[in-house]
């Protein structure tokens, strides 16, 4: 279908007001949506929290009776199916509405093209696929947990000039600026999870959480602090440990059946998962993580998490600072990998950002796609 440039500019901006959910409607998708009649905006919103109207809705409420014989610019798919609130679909089919524009077929198997073929059955003009690349880019974890059935899954290391990690003690604070530091904390704030190993919590006892205020994150209402999940095979999490003091959910995977010490961190408000066998296998966490309604993971943790990941095919996207000094060759490296002996068996990846942050730079990688699982 040929899209207008007035088709263009009001998915921009439906595509400008979902990203005001960027911080806070996880596990659900970020949408937004613009309602226009007679070239006019009468109607805009965006879903702003999981459990919430979703952008349809706010932008129907406001626009009101003008909503009648009107344009309807959405992010993704208007919904067709009951869950924690009613269908998008039947609310555009009540209000009236001439057209309706979607970004992008909604990936859910609930939906999956229902929602744009049932408006087009009562007479509603329905089309999809305009901007579709920057929709999709709004939601890579919702969008892979139901293209694949796993979370998108997004390392954060931070390395020297010469690329390493820590000192030869395990010693890392601190490796880049404040301002990386920052940067850091975004990231957090997106994600509906952080993933660790029990080797980072042990050495260096970190927080995990979101610390910058709502004002900062440019949102209303409470700032949501992901959930930390701990990988930890042998169930050595210590109850003396900063996790537990702050607020937030805490998940420990194990498969130790040692069933004091699960009593003990239940107690203290931990939720303890438990695998079978004798080591936790990452393809397994990816699954459980899904069930658990987690589909944006961020990982702080050390190489051998991190190298893992990247082993496995696992890790969707890489995010690396780089600071401008030097730590030695006896320093701790960025990923454990194992021994690569010729240069045809180097782990191709693809350069999407450079950019400086700060007095550091942030360097955003990806798998290339021949290397993926």
């Amino acid at each position: 279908m040929n899209f207008t440039p007035d088709d263009h500019r009001y998915m921009a901006y439906a595509l400008q007001l979902a990203r005001r959910g960027w911080y806070t409607t996880q596990p659900n998708p970020r949408v937004g949506c613009v309602i226009v009649r007679n070239g006019q905006i009468v109607g805009e919103g965006w879903h702003e929290r999981a459990g919430e109207p979703h952008a349809e809705i706010h932008a129907l409420r406001m626009a009101g009776d003008a909503a009648r014989d009107a344009d309807v610019y959405v992010t993704l798919e208007p919904c067709s199916h009951y869950g924690r609130t009613p269908p998008c679909a039947n609310a555009l089919l009540q209000a009236g509405v001439a057209r309706v524009v979607a970004a992008m077929v909604d990936p859910n198997p609930l939906v999956a093209g229902n929602g744009l073929r049932l408006l087009q059955q009562t007479g509603i003009a329905t089309a999809s696929g305009l901007l579709e690349s920057e929709a999709r880019a709004l939601n890579p974890g919702f969008i892979s947990r139901m293209e694949r059935n796993r979370p998108y899954v997004r390392v954060k290391m931070a390395m020297s000039l010469d690329g390493r990690t820590a000192m030869e003690s395990g010693e890392s604070v601190w490796i880049t600026g404040a301002a990386a530091r920052r940067d850091v904390q975004l990231l957090r704030a997106q994600a509906g999870a952080i993933l660790t190993g029990i080797g980072t919590v042990l050495t260096d006892d970190p927080s995990l959480n979101v610390r910058l205020t709502a004002e900062e994150l440019g949102i209303v209402g409470e700032v949501c602090q992901p959930i930390r999940v701990v990988l930890d095979s042998a169930l050595q999490f210590p109850l003396n440990a900063k996790l537990l003091e702050l607020p937030g959910e805490i998940r420990v995977y194990t498969c130790s059946d040692d069933a004091q010490k699960r009593t003990l961190l239940e107690q203290a408000g931990v939720i303890v998962r438990h695998f079978a066998g004798q080591q936790l296998h990452l393809p397994d966490v990816m699954t459980a993580l899904v069930a658990d309604g987690i589909t944006e993971v961020h990982v702080e943790a050390g190489a051998t998490l991190a190298g893992a990941l990247v082993e496995q095919g696992l890790a969707d996207e890489l995010v690396i600072y780089l600071a401008p000094h030097l730590m030695g060759s006896s320093a701790r490296p960025l990923f454990q990998l194992p021994a690569i002996a010729q240069m045809s068996e180097r782990i191709p990846l693809e350069i999407r950002d450079i950019r400086a942050v700060g007095q550091d730079w942030r360097i955003i990688a990806s798998l290339k796609p021949e290397v993926k699982n």
